[in-house]
């Protein structure tokens, strides 16, 4: 019986080490291919799951950080039952939800696990190599035509490496605030290369602009997170010097930026179809669905469906129909009612206390928390594939890692 125990602690202890090893594959591989990400996704799930106790999962789920993602899951299942559309529909809809699932999965893990670091780690090299690529390409016609996509990236989309590059960014600032602290001057040195890289592709290269609300919001957050009088003035003052000069020199971040005002003003004028105009074009469109459905919404999987039935015969920015209201908190409105927003509002204010400590480990989590809410303010990025990734996995990761740290700080008061 004692020789059967112990295989079964090795057995376990082995497929943590590749479960380990799986999420970091995963960070690496977000950056770059979402098809990448899905198989390595199912490969760790298949892993961690014979590993987990389950005390300890419901441990998890018995806290609201870990417990309102899961019932966020369970009320998208419920809203399948009362959907007007078909099944097919009603399971797109719900595909969305499934990823919230693996949060308190990731805060089991990574409780226990010293591989956290490794994991975060992984994503922002495999971001450096992206930027490194993406720099190389540019710098070469002939590698950028077929190469490059049309908003100027290798892979996805503007809105997406310029998410994932701000993430690095701010970890990274957090890194160098403490390097200097600490007088570790050539790592300072090597990071702020690595930031200045990063905002340079994306204020010249691909511009996405909700990172461009975000950085500013983040950088706030820091200043009241890390710095001294002294280190905001520096970094602030900085910060206006990079960002007029690269609205002075960049006409691709002008065009970018000042695109929005006349798309609006020409929407305004002739109803015309762009980007600006069908944001507000779905907003109308929302709020009338979610008025006709308040409290527990028209269904899971019913947005398309919606859209169709309201753009009938008009034209024009009106006669545009999503799948996606590009609002986070409009698109669980309008398929779960106000009881579905409450909840998704609910978990992100329980993910931003979980991060309240002063560790670099806190500080990822709040930031992406923070990213999260900002950018789902103009698009759906929980239901997004890289953008709500990035949120499981950076809160799932960076939420055990918090919580293993608080677990050994009370161990020491004690």
């Amino acid at each position: 019986m004692l020789d059967l125990s112990i295989a079964n602690r090795v057995n376990r202890e082995k497929l943590l080490y590749v479960a380990d090893w799986l999420a970091i594959a995963v960070a690496v591989s977000m950056p770059w291919s979402t098809s990448a990400t899905s198989i390595l996704s199912v490969l760790w799930l298949l892993a961690l799951i014979p590993t987990l106790r389950w005390t300890d999962i419901r441990a998890e789920l018995m806290t609201p950080a870990g417990g309102l993602p899961v019932f966020l899951v369970v009320l998208g299942a419920l809203g399948m039952l009362w959907a007007d559309v078909t099944l097919l529909e009603r399971w797109r809809g719900f595909e969305s939800f499934l990823k919230l699932l693996v949060i308190p999965l990731l805060f089991v893990q990574f409780r226990s696990s010293d591989r956290g670091a490794w994991v975060l780690g992984g994503y922002l090299v495999s971001c450096v190599f992206l930027l490194t690529v993406s720099f190389i390409v540019v710098a070469i016609p002939a590698l950028s035509a077929p190469l490059m996509h049309l908003d100027h990236v290798l892979v996805k989309n503007a809105a997406t490496q310029s998410g994932e590059f701000v993430t690095c960014i701010f970890g990274l600032l957090f890194l160098t605030v403490e390097y200097f602290e600490r007088r570790r001057w050539w790592w300072m040195i090597i990071l702020l290369a690595v930031i200045l890289g990063m905002l340079a592709n994306i204020f010249y290269v691909a511009t996405g602009r909700t990172a461009l609300v975000i950085i500013p919001i983040l950088l706030v957050l820091l200043a009241v997170k890390k710095l001294k009088a002294k280190g905001v003035v520096i970094v602030f003052v900085s910060a206006i010097s990079i960002g007029v000069v690269s609205w002075t020199a960049s006409s691709y971040l002008r065009e970018r930026t000042n695109a929005v005002w006349t798309e609006i003003q020409r929407y305004e004028a002739t109803d015309e179809r762009n980007s600006s105009g069908e944001r507000i074009e779905f907003a109308k469109k929302s709020v009338d669905f979610i008025r006709a459905a308040p409290i527990f919404g028209n269904g899971t999987g019913a947005i398309r469906s919606l859209f169709i039935s309201a753009t009938a015969g008009q034209t024009g920015a009106a006669g545009s129909a999503t799948t996606n209201p590009h609002n986070q908190t409009l698109a669980v409105a309008i398929q779960l009612g106000l009881v579905g927003a409450v909840v998704l509002w609910a978990m992100w204010i329980a993910h931003l206390l979980l991060f309240r400590g002063p560790g670099l480990a806190e500080w990822i989590g709040l930031m992406v928390v923070v990213q999260n809410i900002v950018g789902s303010l103009f698009n759906s990025h929980l239901f997004d594939f890289g953008q709500g990734w990035v949120y499981v996995l950076g809160v799932g990761v960076a939420g055990g890692m918090a919580m293993k740290n608080r677990t050994l700080e009370n161990s020491v008061q004690d």
